[in-house]
């Protein structure tokens, strides 16, 4: 049922209050970043009517089954875990934050905002759309007191960044990235309330709010893992960051720096390699290509450097193939992937669970679209355990410091969000 309604940013806000009343809920919203493959401003799913809670293993398998099942809207989770399905590899850290490796539900209710224009698929849409739009909002609640702690002290990251350059050095691997942890134990929040006030400060093409009982993602990544549009799927990694300028003039001079910066190409193009090899596995032979390479784009806390890689899907690939032919990310990995991960398993202090897997949909039109969870805060309420994790690339020209630096970077609305400071 089709529904229209002026102020659509108050529809917004009262929608993801009204889903985070629900058990389950997946909340995506583009925030007005719109591109060649956007098919809605913000995609609300609350409800279960049918859903895949799977371990790495089979949890490919049981997607791509569960996907033939249930061919119309579907909205889910892919954890970083999944590694160990896709290549030969084990997690040994522990797990604080007890996300299932795979999760995908089919929704009761479905809202969808394109525009001033509202959809939505329910039994019962005159009266989803009433309680939306007569919800009253409840006022953002900040967090208070959190106590944040690191994994690795600045001196343990830097040692540690040595120690994996002399893999780089031997020639062992050629790029990687490396993830910190930080976290707060008996941290209580209000979920919605972070997500929303982090959805202000850095609005990014690709935000999501995921609630899984007690279980939160609060998302505001830049980035898309893998979208398939028709015969095409679409990857748009990450490498290059940094940060906005406070005059025009000096942002417009970080961008240029940005775009001609030696260091931050090497690691771009290291990872478009690594996308193009992902899809030639998917991909009809010759038609994978780079549409864009060492794009700039600018967000509120950042600039980005962004490549496109597309290629033609082979007729009768389920699009589960296509992910599970990709997954992890090369933008989370490193070269060689497998060689990568393996080091960094070993060098790593935590287990990244959600942190470097993906959020995102299927389509009635057999279409997908997901993200990188990066930037994001994961938090257990019943276990009282918010942690956020961010990563590093390393390269041969990279330095400990400057990486360190822009680890902060990368970190700096969410440090405002949680009023913390490192």
């Amino acid at each position: 049922m089709i529904f229209e309604i002026a102020d659509i940013p108050l529809f917004k806000q009262k929608a993801l209050q009204w889903a985070a009343t629900h058990e389950v809920c997946s909340y995506l919203d583009s925030n007005s970043h719109s591109n060649g493959y956007s098919k809605f401003d913000a995609l609300i799913a609350a409800g279960v009517k049918s859903e895949l809670i799977a371990g790495a293993g089979d949890a490919f398998n049981k997607l791509n089954q569960f996907r033939q099942q249930h061919t119309g809207w579907l909205t889910g989770f892919l954890g970083y875990d999944l590694k160990n399905e896709t290549e030969q590899l084990n997690s040994i850290h522990t797990d604080n934050l007890h996300f299932p490796d795979l999760y995908c539900f089919e929704p009761e209710h479905l809202v969808i905002i394109k525009g001033e224009v509202i959809e939505i698929l329910s039994d019962n849409a005159e009266q989803i759309f009433a309680e939306i739009n007569e919800k009253e909002l409840y006022p953002i609640q900040k967090p208070n007191g959190l106590n944040l702690k690191a994994r690795f002290s600045r001196d343990e990251y830097i040692q540690t960044f040595d120690r994996i350059k002399q893999h780089i050095n031997r020639g062992d691997i050629y790029v990687t990235n490396f993830c910190q942890e930080f976290y707060v134990e008996n941290a209580i929040i209000h979920p919605v309330s972070i997500f929303s006030e982090l959805n202000s400060i850095s609005r990014t093409p690709f935000a999501s709010f995921f609630k899984y009982h007690q279980q939160y993602i609060l998302c505001a990544s830049p980035e898309r893992f893998l979208a398939k549009r028709g015969d095409k799927l679409i990857s748009q990694p990450i490498k290059g960051t940094a940060r906005r300028g406070s005059t025009e003039a000096e942002d417009n001079a970080i961008k240029i720096a940005l775009r001609n910066n030696l260091k931050e190409q090497q690691e771009n193009v290291m990872v478009v390699d690594m996308v193009r090899n992902d899809l030639t596995k998917s991909a009809v032979p010759g038609t994978v290509k780079t549409e864009e390479l060492f794009g700039i784009y600018s967000f509120k806390q950042v600039h980005q450097m962004i490549s496109t890689v597309t290629c033609e899907l082979q007729n009768g690939l389920p699009g589960v193939e296509a992910i599970r032919n990709t997954f992890p990310m090369g933008s989370m990995t490193g070269a060689p992937k497998v060689s990568a991960m393996q080091l960094m398993e070993q060098y790593e202090r935590t287990r990244r669970s959600i942190y470097s897997g993906a959020v995102g949909y299927f389509s009635p039109d057999d279409d997908f679209d997901f993200n990188v969870v990066i930037r994001s805060i994961l938090y257990n309420a019943n276990e009282r355990y918010l942690s956020f994790e961010v990563g590093s690339a390393i390269t041969f020209d990279a330095k400990a410091e400057d990486e360190y630096d822009e680890c902060l970077l990368k970190a700096k609305a969410i440090l405002e969000v949680l009023q913390v400071k490192l």
